[in-house]
């Protein structure tokens, strides 16, 4: 048995689980609603303020699903009643960053400035210039976005500039020596 596919999902009072009959879950909470595939071979058992995920079978794909499904679903959960956040820092002269409409603005240094879309669901706000915040219920999308924009500019190790994630600790190299 998975350790982690055999933990009970909490859920709180103001989130609901809904799982039809074509294997999809609904997780719909204050701050939004998501839904999901359920793999073969997995059920969902609501009981008091808490859901389980229990296997059907014991072949090799249903065991290798079964924590994944439990954490996909506990994170459906947190993102709907908490919700996620990726805060990032840019370093740099000259380096800053601010919304437009739905659109991100980007000056790393580069000839142009990079735009980068903001998808449906997530908010992003600048502060300071240099402080961008990702919010979003869906954690992948919100890893992802952060992860897309720090790939514009990572950190490089010499001078320690670009963009990371906050609190990333950043390995400086020595430059060159004069003999």
């Amino acid at each position: 048995m998975s350790r982690v596919g055999k933990s009970p999902i909490t859920v709180p009072d103001k989130v609901s689980i809904k799982v039809q009959d074509d294997r999809s879950i609904s997780v719909e909470g204050p701050k939004g609603k998501l839904a999901w595939s359920l793999p073969e071979n997995l059920i969902v058992e609501q009981e008091d303020g808490s859901a389980v995920v229990k296997r059907s079978s014991e072949d090799r794909r249903t065991r290798a699903m079964h924590g994944t499904a439990q954490r996909l679903i506990s994170n459906m959960v947190k993102g709907v009643s908490d919700g996620f956040q990726k805060n990032l820092e840019i370093h740099g002269v000259g380096f800053r960053a601010a919304v437009k409409e739905n659109h991100l603005d980007l000056n790393l240094g580069q000839s142009h400035p990079r735009l980068h879309p903001i998808p449906e669901g997530i908010k992003v706000t600048v502060t300071d210039n240099t402080k961008i915040a990702i919010e979003g219920i869906d954690k992948q999308l919100v890893g992802q976005v952060a992860a897309d924009i720090r790939g514009y500019y990572p950190p490089e190790p010499y001078k320690g500039k670009g963009v990371r994630y906050a609190g990333e600790q950043i390995r400086r190299k020595a430059g060159k020596s004069v003999k």
